[in-house]
């Protein structure tokens, strides 16, 4: 019986867990999840993990935050570089395979339940049609799925970086804020964790709302102040319009680039939401503004229209998708 290492590594959160060919990619035997930046690399986490996990591993698999090329990785948003033939001599293992996150999502988009989606747009989906995956979250990572006349196979890609490209005069004043600070705009910009206090900083400073003084000093006290203006636009405890702008423009340009990878890939079976952002934000999704910005596409809009959009709740996706894709690869093709 097969066992395997699987991880999913994000500039946040680092998730792993180990997976027989038994029990399948849906019921890891153990698995646990650590703060990334609280470690100074990624095997310190590994080893942390595998000292109370007693358990012989075959195989690992992991999925990345950044671009995986001749068996390598930085990740980007941490000075972390993983390479697969380091890792199975430090692990001791003959096989480690590494591929970028939102590719290891792509791989577990066919294994997802219906309990693991909002629908956001039923939309109707062609069979063996394409599909694709955009997933805000520490940055802003994209993927694709291509039938490849027996199943699907996830594609990798690092559309997040593209140029930002505004649709209405209140985001055409953002790219210029956003310029003089930056540089480059690209969509990660403004369709992060960080693209979050982009825009709060910017409809704050060009006083589009008003940042009331109990949030600023809530917001000066954090290291990391987009959960509070999340909560804060969701009103749970307080509720705030300089955020709930925020959390509106943020929709609204995440439905633009949604609905451009729709276009760029031919997505006609379906685009889904990944990430740690879309299912905290849920009822921004649903309020019409994300769906609004996803149909805008000129002559392109009756064919956008009806691709399928789903919200993926399961947070350990790329997770199981790097177990799935680690079985795969590791002859072991009887995963369910």
């Amino acid at each position: 019986m097969a066992i395997l290492l699987a991880g999913d590594i994000g500039g946040t959160n680092t998730r792993l867990g180990v997976f027989s060919r038994e029990k399948g990619v849906r019921s890891p035997l153990v698995a646990a999840d650590f703060r990334s930046g609280q470690f100074p690399d990624f095997i310190t986490i590994v080893r942390e993990f595998l000292k109370g996990v007693n358990i012989s591993t075959d195989a690992a698999c992991f999925g990345v935050a950044g671009p995986v090329m001749k068996g390598a990785a930085k990740i980007t948003n941490l000075p972390w570089i993983i390479d697969e033939k380091k890792l199975g001599k430090e692990l001791n293992l003959p096989f480690v395979r590494l591929l970028n996150d939102l590719e290891a999502i792509a791989y577990a988009v066919p294994l997802l339940e219906p309990s693991d989606l909002h629908t956001l747009n039923e939309g109707r989906p062609v069979s063996e049609g394409s599909a694709a995956v955009v997933a805000p979250g520490t940055g802003l990572g994209e993927a694709f799925l291509t039938w490849d006349g027996t199943q699907y196979r996830g594609r990798p890609s690092e559309g997040g970086h593209v140029d930002f490209a505004p649709s209405d005069d209140l985001e055409r004043e953002l790219l210029i804020y956003l310029q003089e600070k930056l540089g480059h705009v690209s969509y990660e910009s403004v369709c992060s964790g960080p693209g979050i206090l982009n825009i709060y900083c910017f409809l704050r400073e060009k006083c589009y709302a008003e940042e009331p003084s109990w949030l600023s000093e809530r917001v000066a006290g954090e290291n990391d102040p987009v959960p509070v203006i999340i909560e804060c636009a969701l009103g749970r405890v307080y509720r705030c319009d300089l955020c709930v702008m925020t959390l509106n423009l943020f929709v609204s340009i995440l439905g633009a680039e949604a609905g451009n990878m729709a276009l760029k890939v031919m997505a006609t079976n379906g685009v889904y939401l990944g990430g740690g952002i879309p299912r905290r934000i849920l009822p921004f999704l649903k309020n019409g503004r994300f769906m609004k910005s996803f149909r805008y596409k000129g002559r392109m809009s009756d064919l956008v229209s009806q691709i399928p959009v789903f919200v993926i709740l399961n947070p350990r996706i790329a997770l199981l998708g790097a177990a799935g894709y680690g079985f795969e690869h590791y002859q072991c093709p009887n995963i369910t």
